[in-house]
């Protein structure tokens, strides 16, 4: 059974899926994702596009259809009594989850760390008490499983051996029907969320024409999640010129972008590894950022800035997630060389830290392992 609650959650359990039938032929999976974990194989059995909400005002107003999916999942593990559940992310949901295949003498493995690195330390004993394994994706996370005598392993970032472009970058303009030194081109990654959307989109709409009206030529790439359902982004652009909307992960358009407005989350780490310089926003309800405020001792919230251990690149939080100042650090970007190219390079460091792990690979490994009364057949590294 796979359990994921959020767009970067299901693309995630897609690939470790897609990799585990290969080592595991008669594997098969039920549970909980979205699209990409249904094409990969996996007879979903509930639906979680609609619950991938951050924030706890926000997670309060989804309660019941959460709550809803958390019962689906309960009565699955009766019913089916899977061999092994994966948990991917999602953690508050996720822990009740774990829990209760625990109690039931199911294996448990769970995928992406809480992050204990950033509040809540001692929530490594509860995880502890509920799991089989963990599945780290950052390398400092394993000294507080080992704290705890947890049993734990480092399966490298998911995203780390897939981030690239797959065609040079001169054909990746031509087909987009850009050309180089014509305008600026720069990418908006409004996130995956509906709650996201409705909180920050209305910044980068402003930003974006504060940023046209510097550069009538500039072209703007706005990447579209496939979580998004019907959402039509484009068209809350209206009077923004030069748009091209790009649906889901291009890699190969995330390489023609000379600058990026992205909120925070998974697409930071996505941007940072392409190199591409970027601005990250971010803004919750006011209650839920208050009590962030007072659990969360870790300085930053963009993935890069995390790694890195210093702020490589600039984060507008809440009133500071201002059309203003957006834009202000886009147009820094784009016309101080020596700011820009020290961007790159810290960027690059990113990379380098999180190191040649194929998570999605290393991750299947660990799930075959854990299947141990099942064939297993190693995988060729194809994908």
């Amino acid at each position: 059974m796979l359990s994921a609650g959020e767009a970067s959650g299901d693309l995630h359990a897609a690939s470790l899926f897609t990799v585990l039938r290969r080592m595991v032929p008669d594997v098969r999976g039920i549970g909980m994702g979205g699209a990409a974990m249904r094409e990969a194989g996996v007879d979903i059995r509930f639906d979680s596009s609609g619950i991938g909400v951050i924030g706890l005002a926000e997670i309060a107003r989804h309660f019941g259809e959460i709550q809803k999916a958390l019962r689906v999942m309960k009565e699955l593990l009766h019913r089916e009594r899977p061999d092994l559940v994966i948990c991917v992310d999602y953690k508050e949901f996720n822990f009740r989850l774990a829990k209760a295949a625990k109690s039931l003498g199911i294996k448990v493995l769970f995928y992406v760390s809480p992050q204990v690195w950033a509040w809540r330390e001692g929530r490594v004993k509860s995880y502890g008490q509920i799991i089989d394994h963990m599945a780290v994706i950052f390398p400092f996370e394993l000294p507080f499983y080992d704290r705890y005598g947890i049993p734990a392993t480092y399966v490298g970032h998911p995203l780390a051996g897939k981030v690239r472009s797959s065609e040079e970058k001169s054909r990746s303009l031509n087909r987009l029907g850009l050309r180089s030194g014509e305008g600026p081109v720069i990418g908006l990654l409004p996130g995956s969320r509906s709650n996201e959307i409705a909180r920050l989109l209305p910044t980068i709409i402003a930003s974006a024409r504060r940023l046209q009206a510097r550069y009538p030529s500039a072209r703007f790439l706005l990447f579209r999640a496939p979580s998004l359902g019907e959402i039509d982004l484009a068209a809350k652009f209206e009077g923004v010129r030069g748009l091209i909307l790009i649906e889901g992960q291009d890699y190969n358009a995330l390489q023609c972008c000379d600058a990026v407005i992205t909120v925070s989350g998974t697409a930071t780490l996505e941007v940072a590894l392409m190199g591409v310089p970027m601005v990250i926003v971010y803004r919750l309800s006011p209650l839920s950022y208050w009590i962030g405020r007072m659990l969360v001792r870790v300085p930053f919230i963009g993935l890069p800035n995390i790694l890195m251990g210093r702020g490589i690149v600039r984060e507008f939080i809440q009133d500071e997630a201002s059309p203003e100042n957006v834009s202000g650090e886009i147009t820094r970007i784009l016309e101080d060389s020596s700011y820009r190219e020290a961007m790159r390079q810290d960027l690059g460091g990113v990379r380098s830290l999180l190191g040649p792990l194929e998570g999605s690979r290393e991750l299947a490994r660990l799930a075959a392992s854990m299947l141990e009364t099942l064939p297993v057949i190693e995988d060729d590294g194809r994908s």
